[in-house]
């Protein structure tokens, strides 16, 4: 008797609500009204889930406790039983109707976007989060600010750790209590996944789509999540730090922003009028590309090739101009890991950036590049210009493209290459376009960048993988179109060392009136 009631004790602290809501390892309450819907939700399912394994396990160890051959008990005989049949039956049913009630209700409350008080881009880029505010002139990017000798400890050794370690930022996301808060998602690159668990929202941020969700929080406070998606090597560094201020404090912050932007002006056009020395050059340059950099390079510059190609000793940041050098920092390089930092950076903090990879790591150029050769060499407006001019440039460039396009002859594109030409500007243009996803060895990173040596694609139909280069997947995202990025003899090229190279050893000749006839 003591055992029984032992045993219905254990019991009911097992199916006790306070036990579990108060482990840690179970889902938390959130702070919105969603979230809590979730909890809520998930709670009923557990109890459901737990009740039915009581009943049914309960069931079999009486019966075999109880009913064992060895009391003399005979196993029954009967069986097709149609009572049974519908029991078993409809009691499922039953419950799985009790489930789904109250979770289509809490989907579609988490789906309705509708009545928004204020609207938020959220763009996905490796390894940052960019946040754009529709209804005020403001955006920024938001980068972890955890120390970076507190993760790397390559040599065995690191800092301390810090009471938020790996869940901190440079710049948090800032919104209201009680305002309606709808996000649209999106990525700059490969798939990203914008997760904070306290608002009960998780959604994937894909690059060329637009997702979304929303959220409403009763109470101030700092609420932290991170990337929930593998989106590459720095995929645990990319971290969301949500603050929620007040109605009223959050209107003083975006005041404080607005000043902060008109200062970051004029501090924009006073440096374009300045002589920095090397040395203050120098030593911003290392913590911006500390911070901006050195995720894809690396601290001593040696990078990760071929994907993120050494600066140490490199032409680039070297023997080039330091206008290359600028271009490439400021606007990106099409077909690479390479982002613009036009709009990230300060003009004096490429300036900076670009003298210290120009003088670190033994390169010692002794080039000191400041904010107006940033200017000049990146095309860059800069803050003295006013929009007026702005667009009188923008109106020049337009003529001197279409003088360009009358002058400079047209593709040929009925020009016969031989496999060896093929072959060899194939291989410079995937190095160029191609290698960063695929791998110069053609293996790939898959799933999201599937292996191109031995696949369906590179040894199947040609008009399957020209079509595909052309005009990029729909099945997969990350793989863009390059019909406006490579011209048609390049797109031959590439096709044909793609289908030759690693073994595949297809034999196809892919020529840039084929090129042309597909794109038709």
């Amino acid at each position: 008797m003591k055992r029984r009631n032992l045993g219905l004790l254990l019991l009911g602290g097992l199916l006790s609500s306070s036990v579990w809501a108060d482990m840690s390892l179970n889902l938390t309450k959130g702070v919105t009204e969603v979230s809590r819907d979730v909890y809520d939700l998930h709670m009923l399912v557990l109890y459901i889930c737990t009740a039915i394994g009581v009943v049914v396990f309960g069931a079999m160890f009486w019966s075999m406790v109880f009913h064992r051959k060895s009391k003399g008990f005979k196993p029954a005989t009967f069986h097709e039983s149609t009572k049974v049949e519908i029991l078993w039956t409809a009691i499922p049913v039953v419950i799985l109707i009790a489930m789904a009630v109250p979770a289509t209700t809490t989907l579609i409350d988490m789906e309705n976007n509708d009545d928004a008080d204020i609207t938020i881009q959220v763009t996905g880029s490796q390894w940052k989060w960019h946040y754009k505010y529709f209804d005020q002139d403001l955006e920024f990017y938001s980068v972890l600010s955890t120390p970076r000798d507190q993760y790397e400890n390559q040599d065995g050794t690191s800092a301390e750790k810090g009471e938020n370690y790996l869940l901190e930022v440079d710049r948090p996301l800032v919104i209201p209590t009680n305002k309606k808060v709808r996000f649209v998602i999106t990525s700059d690159d490969v798939i990203h996944a914008w997760w904070v668990p306290a608002f009960a929202v998780k959604q994937d941020a894909n690059p060329g789509f637009i997702n979304e969700a929303w959220t409403k929080v009763d109470d101030p406070g700092v609420y932290r999540g991170q990337c929930a998606e593998l989106c590459g090597k720095d995929h645990g560094f990319m971290p969301i730090v949500v603050e929620v201020k007040s109605e009223a404090d959050y209107a003083i912050w975006l005041d404080e922003q607005k000043a902060l932007k008109a200062n970051a002006k004029a501090a924009e056009a006073a440096s374009l009028n300045a002589s920095v020395p090397l040395e203050e050059l120098m030593q911003l340059g290392e913590t911006t590309y500390t911070a901006y950099c050195a995720a894809c390079h690396q601290v001593s510059g040696q990078g990760l090739p071929p994907a993120f190609p050494a600066l140490k000793g490199s032409a680039v940041a070297t023997t080039g101009p330091a206008s290359e050098h600028i271009d490439i920092v400021f606007n990106g390089k099409a077909g690479t890991g390479m982002q613009g930092y036009g709009k990230q950076l300060s003009l004096k903090e490429i300036a900076a950036v670009v003298t210290y990879e120009r003088n670190a790591w033994g390169n010692n150029t002794g080039d000191a590049v400041q904010a107006a050769d940033v200017q000049a060499a990146s095309g860059s407006a800069g803050a003295s210009v006013t929009e007026t001019v702005k667009q009188a440039v923008e109106d020049v460039k337009e003529q001197v493209t279409e003088v360009i396009a009358d002058i400079v002859p047209a593709e040929d594109l009925s020009k016969v290459y031989s496999q060896d030409e093929l072959m060899t500007m194939g291989e410079e243009v995937y190095m160029t376009a191609c290698a960063a996803c695929h791998q110069a060895s053609g293996e790939g990173m898959a799933p999201v960048f599937p292996g191109l040596k031995g696949s369906a694609i590179a040894t199947g139909d040609v008009a399957v993988h020209l079509d595909m280069v052309l005009n990029g997947s729909k099945k997969n995202p990350a793989m863009a179109a390059f019909a406006s990025q490579l011209t048609k003899t390049q797109i031959a090229a590439v096709v044909t060392y793609e289908r030759n190279a690693w073994g595949n050893n297809t034999g196809d000749l892919v020529q840039p009136a084929d090129v042309a006839a597909s794109a038709k």
